[in-house]
Order: C-alpha cells, then sequence, then structure tokens
C-alpha cells in the first residue's frame, strides 16, 4: 500500500506591507529607546569626551571595525524584531550602529560637548567613543523594551540548563554584557587608582569574589531567567563549563577595553593585570546579568 505523503510546512504567512512598516517602527522606536537608556551614563561623562579628543584614531578604528561583527552577531539573537536571516540581522546591525552614531551626535550637540568650534577630529573622536554602546544600547531595547517574550526561552521561571542556548552563543552573551560595563568604568580614573591601592591579596580577594557573583547571579538567587543545573549533574560542572570560561572572556574583553583607552601604556605588567582584574568586577557582573536578560 503507497505511503501516505508527508504534510508539508508551510512558511509563516507575510504580514501585509503596512503592518510590516508598522513593526519595523515599533522596534527602531525601541532601538532608539534603547540607546538612550544605555548609553546617556556615558554621553554625560565628561572623561569620555576627553578621550574621544586623544584616544589614537587607530585605536578608535579597531573599536569601530570589532563593532560591526559584534552588532552583526547581537542582531542576529535580539535585533530590533525577529530575525530569520542573516541579511535581516545586517539590516538590523546597520541600522543599531546608524542609531547610535546619530543619537550620540544630537546628544552631544544638545549639552553643549560639540560646538561650532570644536575641532573636526574632537567631533568625530567624540561622536564615535559613544556611538558603540549607544549601537549596543540600540539593540538590547528589543530585549529589554519589547513585549513578548524572548525567543527559545519560557517568559517567567528558571531556564533549565539543558534548555539553555549553545556554548558559543553563551559565551559571546557573556562577553557582550562584559564588554557594555566596562564602557562605563573603564574611562574612570577610579579603576587605575583602585588598582594601584590593591595588593596581591585584595586581587586574589577581587577575582574570588567576582567569580562567585558570576555563578550565583546564573544559578543561585534566582532572578528572572535563571538558569537550573539538571538533576544528576555535579554542581561544579557548571561552574568549570560556564562561569569560568565567563570570566576568562570578561578579563580579555577588559584588557581590551583598557588598551583602546590607554589605559595599559608604558604600564607594567604586574600593574596591567591588577587594572585588568579591577575593571572584570564590574565586567563580571555585566557578563553574569547578560546570561539572565538577553
Amino acid at each position: 500500500m503507497a505511503k501516505a505523503a508527508e504534510p508539508v510546512a508551510k512558511a509563516p504567512a507575510s504580514k501585509p506591507p503596512a503592518e510590516e512598516l508598522r513593526s519595523f517602527l515599533i522596534g527602531l522606536g525601541r532601538g532608539a529607546a534603547g540607546a538612550l537608556l544605555f548609553a546617556v551614563p556615558m554621553l554625560m561623562t565628561m572623561e569620555l569626551w576627553e578621550l574621544g579628543d586623544y584616544t589614537e584614531r587607530s585605536r578608535l578604528l579597531v573599536m569601530l571595525f570589532l563593532n560591526i561583527p559584534l552588532l552583526f552577531f547581537l542582531a542576529h539573537q535580539i535585533g530590533f524584531e525577529r530575525t530569520f536571516t542573516w541579511r535581516q540581522a545586517a539590516r538590523d546591525a546597520t541600522i543599531a550602529f546608524g542609531l547610535g552614531i546619530l543619537i550620540s551626535a544630537v546628544m552631544l550637540a544638545m549639552m553643549g560637548i560639540l560646538k561650532p568650534e570644536t575641532s573636526f577630529t574632537s567631533i568625530i573622536g567624540r561622536i564615535a567613543i559613544q556611538s558603540v554602546p549607544a549601537s549596543i544600547g540600540a539593540l538590547l531595547g528589543r530585549s529589554q523594551l519589547g513585549g513578548g517574550a524572548r525567543q527559545n526561552e519560557p517568559d517567567e521561571g528558571a531556564v533549565p540548563d539543558h534548555l539553555s542556548p549553545n556554548f558559543a552563543r553563551e559565551l559571546f552573551l557573556m562577553g557582550v554584557g562584559a564588554l557594555f560595563l566596562n564602557l562605563n568604568v573603564a574611562p574612570t580614573e577610579e579603576v587605575i587608582l583602585i588598582s594601584y591601592k590593591m595588593t596581591p591579596w585584595h586581587a586574589l580577594a577581587t577575582i574570588l569574589v567576582s567569580i562567585a557573583i558570576m555563578h550565583a547571579f546564573v544559578y543561585a538567587v534566582s532572578f528572572r531567567g535563571t538558569h537550573q543545573i539538571p538533576e544528576g549533574e555535579p554542581r561544579w560542572h557548571a561552574l568549570f563549563r560556564f562561569t569560568l570560561p565567563g570570566y576568562v572572556i570578561t578579563m580579555l574583553i577588559s584588557l581590551y577595553v583598557l588598551w583602546i583607552f590607554g589605559r595599559l601604556d608604558d604600564t607594567a605588567a604586574s600593574q596591567i593585570l591588577m587594572s585588568a582584574i579591577v575593571l572584570s568586577f564590574p565586567g563580571a557582573i555585566g557578563a553574569a546579568s547578560a546570561r539572565l536578560i538577553l
């Protein structure tokens, strides 16, 4: 007897053009709101204005170029709306970068940071250095300000660790969270000041506390999006699989940000390590938060 033909899955029906446009504009509005929400602390930080003036232009260029693939992959995970193709992700990433540049320029001009007498290189530098966190915030707007549940994740409660996203995605999101919070803190002089005041014992305690906070945020304190360790799996498995690699990524991100801002120039190796440990403390909180909310 002939086997019955299996039903072919139908592609989701496309929305009417007017509804597609409305959905996209809503997403765009969320992106602009996210850029403002996440970038305002940095837009109103004097150290970042100054860094825009004297940071080496080659390093700023590196930061801008590396921001493009970061936005691209982040857009594929979040975006202004659900994306199903890399082309859509590229579109969202481009728009996010544009929003970051536009909002940074408008806000800096509104606050009198950009004036007609400001040199062209300073204007470009100040906008460029602010556009990176603003563009990341634009993409985070949908995750934080959107009205629906995130894809592949329940609306409430803990996420079983075996249902959590794949390992590479987890590490990527932790890196984004660490980068975002590091960009808030790294421009301040306090990072360098604290690193000079610390002893090796202080540094060791900071490392252990940072790792403990990262692990507790995700697995212990029952925040929304908390991950559950599957029954029968040793508790140390998640520590070695996610938390410790996440802390290593946070340290690398901290070194990268410190290098971009010139904080490592003419500095001894021991002091570089101390500065990275100090900056990794807020970076670890950002990395853990990213696993919960993205």
